[in-house]
């Protein structure tokens, strides 16, 4: 097993800690679903990771990029998931305004978050270009697994001090007014990553 695990780790740093599609839905779940709905966001974003892994161990990844039309409608499915996504955010957060908490409560499910990361066509790129160049000569599904592995847990634990701390500052906030503003923030947010990713 020739992993190169010390040149992985700068690779994947900016990646997993940068906000993207998985930190906007992480910080909503924090805040609709508690603990329950930010662990249920990153067992569906750790499942998304490891599908990545598996396809590109079993070449299917390669065969998706080297067929324009079947990477265009993966491409403009993630693109319209995304904006669905975000404007579901959006909602919830200008509704936090009007109605109690309680009603305006959407919290990420395993399946959104894990749709999310497999149809974001950064991941697959990750996946295929930066990630392949440290699972060794031989590669193979246990290599990417092993990376995976090293990427969910990097990302969990980043995300996890993150949420701690947003879901402690609803303590000391109104929690109607903080969830408002990260909804709408976020569905801001993943809006833009859609667009900026479906003009790339």
């Amino acid at each position: 097993m020739d992993i190169n695990l010390l040149g992985f780790m700068p690779a994947l740093l900016p990646i997993a800690l940068s906000p993207g599609a998985s930190f906007t839905l992480v910080m909503s779940s924090a805040l609709s679903g508690g603990h329950k709905g930010l662990l249920r966001t990153l067992a569906g974003t750790a499942l998304g990771i490891y599908t990545h892994a598996v396809l590109i161990g079993l070449g299917i990844t390669a065969v998706i990029i080297s067929s324009p039309t079947i990477f265009a409608i993966l491409k403009i499915s993630g693109t319209a998931y995304l904006l669905w996504l975000g404007t579901v955010l959006i909602r919830s957060g200008i509704r936090a305004n009007s109605v109690t908490i309680a009603e305006t409560k959407h919290s990420v499910t395993l399946r959104e978050a894990w749709l999310a990361n497999v149809l974001n066509p950064k991941a697959i790129f990750f996946y295929l270009t930066v990630v392949s160049q440290f699972t060794g000569k031989q590669g193979g599904i246990s290599n990417y697994l092993i990376l995976a592995s090293v990427h969910i847990v990097v990302m969990s634990v980043w995300l996890l001090a993150v949420s701690r701390a947003l879901v402690f500052s609803v303590k000391k906030a109104n929690p109607s007014i903080l969830k408002k503003y990260v909804n709408i923030a976020g569905g801001i947010l993943l809006i833009a990553f859609s667009l900026h990713t479906s003009i790339r």
